[in-house]
């Protein structure tokens, strides 16, 4: 029996379902591929039906994927041209981060897409400050957000995905989220961005290229977003499009080695299905 994802999506302004692809992934006729990653799901992103899954409702920590419910929160919580005045709490994190200065000024949009593209942890704590005044007020919009998308088995604690005591999701729940970050259009766009110079005020500019490799090695791969600890291993949730089809794919807790091809099988193996 095909299982099937049961989510009310809502969009509004902002986060309108724009249809991209309008065929349904057929249900696969050969076995998924085997992969490395411990927790894994991938869903037809037109219908909502579960193509393949591996211990998908498993509670673990997910690391930097997180960061598309961040970007969905902070697309909803205004415009992204409102400016953000970095604070010196803003960049006391590791270790990924763009390097942006207090008393520097950004638009929300250009901290937004460094985040999505470079996985910045320091534009993640400067966001999630401005739009909620705080760290810890800023995960009770997150986990707000999370409950209305459906995501019932997901706590999140910050705003960057750095391990901390009480944060775990699972792979049903991140492709639920990414279902929902791909009907959003600037969040497309920044997630299928392969790199962009960002510019630092009174600064050189720098190259920030996408941490997701897939986007240089498969024509398929439209964009999705990687993570990283020790807790949660090599994740990535990414989105392919092949003959108007879409999948979502979902792999947590991988290996550097394993990650790519387990993202790259898996949507081979869900968009090449024949009629």
């Amino acid at each position: 029996m095909t299982a099937v994802f049961v989510v009310a999506l809502s969009f509004g302004a902002q986060g309108r379902e724009v249809k991209r692809a309008t065929v349904a992934t057929p249900m696969p006729k050969t076995p998924a591929p085997k992969v490395h990653a411990k927790r894994v799901i991938v869903v037809d992103n037109v219908t909502g039906n579960v193509l393949y899954e591996k211990n998908s409702l498993q509670r673990c920590a997910v690391a930097s994927t997180q960061k598309l419910l961040t970007a969905i929160c902070v697309m909803e919580a205004g415009t992204l041209e409102n400016k953000v005045y970095v604070q010196t709490t803003d960049t006391r994190v590791e270790p990924t981060k763009i390097y942006i200065r207090p008393g520097e000024t950004y638009k929300r949009r250009d901290l937004l897409k460094a985040l999505l593209v470079k996985s910045g942890n320091d534009a993640a704590r400067a966001l999630a400050r401005d739009v909620a005044g705080s760290q810890k007020k800023f995960s009770y919009v997150m986990n707000a957000r999370a409950k209305k998308l459906g995501m019932a088995s997901s706590n999140f604690v910050n705003a960057h995905g750095l391990t901390e005591s009480g944060q775990y999701s699972t792979a049903r729940d991140i492709a639920i989220l990414m279902r929902k970050a791909v009907r959003i259009p600037t969040l497309r766009s920044y997630m299928g961005t392969k790199g962009f110079y960002f510019q630092p005020p009174g600064r050189k500019k720098r190259w920030l290229e996408n941490t997701n490799k897939l986007l240089k090695k498969m024509k398929s791969c439209m964009g999705g977003k990687t993570g990283y600890t020790n807790a949660a291993g090599r994740c990535l949730v990414s989105y392919g499009e092949m003959n108007g089809r879409s999948v979502i794919v979902v792999c947590l807790g991988s290996t550097s080695a394993k990650v790519w091809d387990d993202v790259g099988s898996l949507l081979k193996w869900s968009l090449e299905q024949k009629q």
